[in-house]
């Protein structure tokens, strides 16, 4: 009898284990999630996104998610490396963006969802142009690459075909104010807002705190040019899988305030990044055009003029893109 209860106690404590384990890692990823992607509210803007290769796709099912800039509280802006993730399949990555609105500057995080929202009008690069994303499709249960803005080698990956996209030269890092991206959402972007989304990955938000570990992502330290400007995996800096930036996208202007003092006083909102931002109407009583023309027909690495201080910019289309040289950092 003694002997039965002994190993009753051990299979509930395994039975333990095998539930609670799984319900912490859940909630340890929740946790990181809600500390870096909810809304944040700040009184500078972003500095230009720094242009950069893309490092070649690891292999068939990953999808590009581009770089961006995050805030921190104790350094202010730093920089989150463009990568390659594992898609959820038949799901699309709308990347997050800062939105000028009520003195602030907004975040408003990216999500994963059945397809590709509203994300500023801001031209990441690689398919993101600033409406939609022409860097590949679902085919079924398998993701088919555009290798016209997509570094991917066919000997990896097989599912892929070419069609040309325009190439845009804007590096404007938000939407809205001063020198942001005047687009506003099209009618299906504001349909899109209310389908079902997912936030992002664990291995998303894992990347986006690492990254505010390096003290080389700081704005402050780079001005506008990281050193790890984008990884061919989440998490992975080393110097196989790390690609610099080739430049800055614009001038890189010191903040004037400390991160503490441009942090904003009004309450942040959580901000799923779900709904379509309405930036101010402009000072000079002229009518704000939406810009969402072609921005979504863009093609490689892009950047913008650094935003510590708002910067004037009108993107204009330039040239069909060549398909992208793989890049040697595999």
């Amino acid at each position: 009898m003694h002997h039965f209860m002994n190993l009753t106690s051990i299979r509930n404590s395994k039975l333990i284990r095998w539930i609670v384990l799984p319900m912490l890692t859940l909630a340890f990823s929740a946790a990181l999630f809600a500390q870096i992607a909810v809304g944040i509210s700040v009184r500078i803007g972003p500095p230009a996104l720094p242009v950069y290769n893309q490092p070649l796709c690891p292999g068939p099912g990953y999808m590009w998610t581009p770089g961006y800039w995050a805030w921190s509280d104790d350094a202010g802006y730093y920089w989150v490396p463009g990568t390659w993730v594992v898609a959820p399949v038949g799901m699309l990555w709308t990347p997050g963006y800062w939105g000028w609105g009520g003195g602030v500057y907004l975040w408003h995080a990216g999500y994963w969802g059945p397809h590709v929202g509203f994300y500023g009008g801001i031209n990441y690069g690689f398919g993101y142009g600033g409406v939609g994303f022409a860097g590949g499709e679902w085919r079924g249960g398998a993701f088919f690459y555009n290798r016209a803005v997509m570094n991917v080698s066919v000997t990896n990956v097989t599912n892929v075909y070419t069609r040309t996209v325009i190439v845009n030269e804007n590096h404007v890092a938000f939407n809205g104010g001063e020198g942001g991206i005047q687009a506003r959402p099209t009618v299906e972007e504001q349909r899109y807002a209310s389908e079902p989304h997912t936030p992002a990955l664990a291995a998303q938000t894992e990347h986006e705190h690492m990254a505010m570990q390096n003290h080389a992502n700081f704005a402050s330290v780079n001005h506008g040019r990281p050193a790890i400007a984008a990884t061919a995996r989440p998490g992975d800096f080393s110097s196989h899988s790390a690609i610099p930036a080739r430049s800055a996208g614009g001038e890189y202007h010191a903040p004037a305030m400390s991160p503490h003092e441009a942090r904003a006083s009004v309450p942040a909102r959580s901000n799923e990044g779900f709904r379509s931002f309405t930036p101010p109407a402009r000072s000079d009583g002229g009518n704000d055009r939406s810009e969402n023309q072609s921005r979504a027909n863009e093609s490689r690495p892009q950047s913008h003029p650094n935003a510590s201080q708002p910067h004037k910019s009108s993107p204009q289309p330039k040239h069909s893109s060549p398909p992208p040289k793989e890049d040697k950092h595999k």
